[in-house]
């Protein structure tokens, strides 16, 4: 049988395939393809997503981290980090930011940095969600003790504010540690408690102290939480805490991971437009204020239609406005008497009520403003409220000087303001004739001889004929 190969110098034979059927040359260069990309595609350094949590837990802020969480699980990151540095928030996001940091498929580290930051209340159960928990030096964590935010039966969660806790005591004044003030602030407590203490347990840290951070507001410094087993490590930047997770093992979505974090490239997550425009707008301060124009914007174009800038500002003012109520926290009522309390203002200017309609509407304005944002991370500040209610009260004011100023100018139209008038005579005979007064022409008659051109005046009306006598 003769040789398929082709012969060489030499009288070599060359086979034309490869034992697996492939062309010779074409494996050679799939070798050589392998030999050189090889090294390049691992070359790649794996990477670390950062997320900033700051500020109040909100539905902002959820919307945030549960987004960067999909992008870096898209882009197939080694790990996230998750910064911290809140006072708390609403139950409703923070569990949101659970459920996601739990069903991540990528490891997600909680790191209450930088130095001076910490991770209270709502912050606390996150970070307790986290696989791994580190802190930056200065840090401290805790006062996750339930808030009553309707005060006295009210419905309460965990996590939906710092509770007032700086000082690492309870909630409420003259409480017992571990005894809520009612049925409901109890269940509340105890299904707190319940849902830390599961999180503790997922991720092997210590269980007990979660639950006085609960029922006492107990709060830790970074050491005792690291000595405690509250947290994994203490790191004071984000390269130095990459360093000390690399080669340790964490559990994520049943599985024992590895991670490999030598060299990772830190990528940082930054809010979207969106974000940040909605994180803008739901700041108290801000919606507060686009309430305010609006309303005042639709009122000024009421009382004077046809000048349009002031309905399209306050209309499109008004609408943000809402937009944010619709996100952030808010109570009904107060709500509804800052509304009343802007409308008895504005009703002051059209009703004579001598002062009844404004006063009390400026005292519900007031009253009005400090309830509507009363949750805990979403008050409004005292100073703008203040200088809010000066300033509606200016306006009073000034409404008000202009009424008082209007009544006692002298009248311009009617039989008032003819009676008195100058006028002088136009045509004269037999007792009457016709006179020219403010412009007009009147018929009039006297009982003085009067003459044309003679300077007269009105002393009455008699339907259409006034009566003139000479000055």
């Amino acid at each position: 049988m003769r040789d398929r190969g082709a012969s060489l110098p030499g009288g070599t034979a060359w086979p034309r395939r490869a034992p697996g059927g492939r062309p010779a040359w074409a494996a050679g260069l799939a070798l050589l393809l392998w030999l050189f990309l090889a090294p390049a595609a691992g070359a790649a350094p794996p990477q670390a997503y950062l997320l900033d949590l700051n500020g109040a837990v909100g539905p902002v802020t959820a919307d945030y981290v549960v987004r960067g969480l999909e992008e870096a699980a898209e882009a197939g990151a080694a790990v996230v980090v998750l910064r911290l540095d809140t006072p708390g928030g609403l139950d409703s996001s923070m569990r949101e930011i659970v459920r996601a940091i739990l069903a991540s498929p990528v490891p997600v580290v909680g790191y209450v940095a930088p130095s001076g930051a910490r991770a209270a209340s709502a912050g606390t159960f996150i970070l307790y969600a986290c696989p791994i928990a580190a802190m930056a030096p200065g840090t401290n964590l805790g006062a996750a003790t339930p808030v009553n935010l309707m005060g006295g039966g009210g419905s309460a969660a965990p996590g939906r504010g710092d509770a007032g806790t700086e000082d690492g005591q309870p909630a409420q004044a003259g409480q017992k540690p571990g005894r809520p003030a009612d049925a409901e602030m109890t269940k509340v407590t105890n299904d707190a408690v319940a849902y830390i203490r599961g999180l503790a347990r997922l991720n092997g840290r210590n269980a007990d102290w979660a639950e006085r951070a609960i029922r006492e507001a107990a709060s830790l410094p970074y050491d005792e939480a690291l000595k405690q087993n509250v947290v994994n490590l203490v790191a004071p930047s984000v390269p130095q805490l990459l360093r000390q997770l690399d080669g340790r093992q964490v559990e994520v979505a049943g599985e024992t991971r590895t991670l490999q974090l030598a060299g990772a490239a830190v990528v940082p997550v930054a809010p979207g437009w969106r974000t940040r425009l909605l994180s803008v707008l739901t700041d108290p301060t801000v919606a507060y204020l686009l309430l305010l124009v609006g309303a005042y914007g639709l009122v000024l174009e009421f009382a004077h239609p046809g000048i349009f800038a002031p309905g399209v500002i306050g209309s499109i003012s008004l609408l943000l406005g809402l937009l944010a109520l619709s996100i952030i926290p808010i109570d009904l009522a107060g709500l509804g008497l800052t509304v009343l309390g802007l409308a008895l203002m504005v009703a002051e200017a059209f009703v004579p009520s001598f002062g009844a309609l404004g006063i009390g509407g400026l005292v519900a304005f007031v009253l009005g403003s400090l309830m509507t944002f009363d949750t805990p991370g979403y008050q409004l500040a005292l100073p703008v409220v203040i200088g809010a209610a000066a300033a509606s009260a200016g306006l009073f004011l000034l409404v008000l000087a202009l009424l008082v100023r209007a009544r006692r100018r002298p009248l311009s139209g009617g039989e008032a303001a003819l009676v008195g008038a100058r006028a002088e005579v136009l045509d004269w005979s037999d007792g009457a004739g016709e006179v020219q007064v403010l412009g007009e022409l009147w018929r009039a008659r006297a009982d003085a001889p009067l003459a044309a051109g003679q300077g007269v005046r009105v002393v009455g009306r008699d339907g259409l004929t006034l009566r003139v006598e000479p000055e």
